[in-house]
């Protein structure tokens, strides 16, 4: 944890936000919070009166992109799927952007369970332990992807016809808001992907960010609880959502890297394992043959994220510790995208 649990810590004014919260919650006592270490985008906070705990979410301090960190959508989305054989939490409120603590937020459960994000946890596995995990992120995910979205309320959540295409555009645009530096290849990884944007006669529900350290695990590892960080969800191809569990899994082996521990630097099972455990879940076909665009794309997009992370940095718009050393993984990032692309 960054903070352990205070009245007001930064970001958050709970003098503003208890009267809300007890239209919705039974709370016992006095609320204080402390900001949740491993959130590298929007802020996540824990919330207690001493006997209860809730999970509060809302976008960073300063230079938030124009749709970036859609707190109403994250929110809709799980809420949506709360009567559906996927694990969310159970959403208690949602605030809009001229809410009591001045941007948008919303409170949910606190899911009580295991996130690996960290060397220590990963290596503490037992031999086969991390076959059972990864079996279990990618099992998890086609049950997510096999949900109808007009049956759980979000048949007009996007637009699902060229969504690929637009995901392109849709990164480029971040990664020119935040520019403070060149970046050798990318213009030229960016034109790359928009040349051969393969069509996918499928569409899903989407996460957006599926990766370990966005999962709660109950105790045995055996179950995932609950999944987390719903900001860029959609409907979509949901080849993406593979593609980003495949390279959070073991496409940043080699790195030195500050943002979460990867699974590749300390275990033995392949992501090619999860491939293979979401094609037959899913009775899909030809899948490896089609994963190099989806492997690119997801480099590019974590190039653009990481970028913006280390803009925010330099400009003091983080809160936490270790956000400027992002920054240098945004070239190898670039690098692998192209490495993808062949």
């Amino acid at each position: 944890m960054v903070d352990d649990f205070v009245r007001h810590p930064v970001g958050l004014d709970l003098d503003l936000l208890e009267p809300v919260l007890k239209e919705h919650l039974a709370i016992e006592g006095p609320l204080a919070a402390r900001l949740i270490a491993g959130g590298r985008s929007n802020l996540t906070y824990e919330i207690g009166d001493g006997s209860q705990r809730w999970i509060l979410r809302r976008p960073p301090l300063g230079h938030v992109l124009a749709s970036a960190h859609d707190m109403g959508r994250e929110y809709r989305v799980m809420a949506a799927l709360a009567g559906a054989p996927v694990p969310v939490p159970r959403m208690v409120t949602y605030g809009g952007r001229d809410s009591v603590i001045g941007s948008e937020f919303y409170v949910m459960e606190f899911v009580d369970g295991v996130i690996l994000r960290d060397a220590d946890q990963l290596a503490a596995l037992r031999p086969g332990q991390d076959e059972q995990v990864l079996r279990t992120l990618a099992e998890t995910l086609a049950s997510l992807h096999q949900v109808d979205p007009a049956t759980v309320g979000l048949a007009d959540f996007g637009r699902p016809e060229g969504f690929a295409e637009r995901q392109v555009r849709t990164w480029l645009r971040p990664l020119a808001a935040s520019h403070s530096r060149p970046i050798p290849g990318l213009a030229e990884l960016g034109e790359r992907l928009a040349a051969a944007v393969p069509s996918n006669p499928r569409y899903a529900i989407v996460h957006g960010d599926y990766r370990i350290d966005n999962c709660v695990f109950d105790p045995s590892l055996e179950r995932i609880a609950a999944i987390l960080d719903w900001e860029m969800a959609a409907i979509g191809d949901p080849l993406l959502d593979l593609a980003s569990l495949m390279v959070w899994w073991d496409g940043l082996v080699g790195l030195d890297s500050p943002v979460a521990a990867v699974p590749g630097d300390h275990l033995s099972a392949s992501s090619q394992l999860a491939l293979d455990t979401y094609a037959e879940a899913t009775g899909s076909t030809d899948l490896a043959a089609r994963m190099p665009w989806y492997t690119a794309f997801a480099h590019f997009k974590l190039a653009a994220i990481f970028e913006g992370i280390y803009y925010r940095s330099i400009q003091g718009q983080t809160v936490g510790e270790g956000f400027d050393e992002i920054g240098a993984l945004t070239v190898p990032m670039v690098e692998r995208g192209h490495a993808a692309l062949g």
